[in-house]
């Protein structure tokens, strides 16, 4: 099923508001074989609305994990918690770097289950931060 247009103008709005990064896992649009999503936080199908407050950039393999899911388990203690919602909450409370910038740990409950439902270390996006990290453009600002 399709989802509802969303205007070129908002487009431009959610992506130059994510810097043109995926606004999950921080994959740079412009070093991403794949095109971005404007992305559903909450999902239209649990009554999310195409609006600036419920839109986020997304990379397709972020998008795709995510799908309509709003909870994941926390690995930790085994909770059904909220996934992370990039518009009301900032990424650097629930997520930090490794020291050596290939991986994404997960710092609170949300953080470590949208680490998990989202898959934000899959081996393609470590293999990329690492490639990325050596030309000094990641992680991204």
């Amino acid at each position: 099923m399709a989802g509802t247009y969303v205007p070129e103008a908002l487009q431009r709005l959610v992506a130059e508001r994510a810097r043109n990064q995926c606004e999950y896992c921080r994959c740079l649009s412009g070093f991403h074989s794949d095109p971005f999503a404007i992305e559903h936080i909450v999902p239209e199908s649990r009554g999310g609305a195409t609006e600036e407050g419920n839109l986020a950039l997304s990379c397709l393999g972020c998008n795709s994990f995510k799908g309509s899911f709003q909870t994941g388990p926390d690995p930790v203690t085994e909770q059904e918690v909220p996934l992370f919602h990039p518009r009301q909450q900032r990424w650097v409370d629930h997520f930090a770097w490794t020291e050596d910038t290939t991986r994404i740990v997960g710092l609170t409950a949300t953080g470590r289950a949208t680490v998990e439902r989202l898959r934000l270390n899959r081996p393609g996006l470590v293999n990329l931060r690492e490639a990325l990290y050596r030309f000094g453009v990641h992680p991204p600002r």
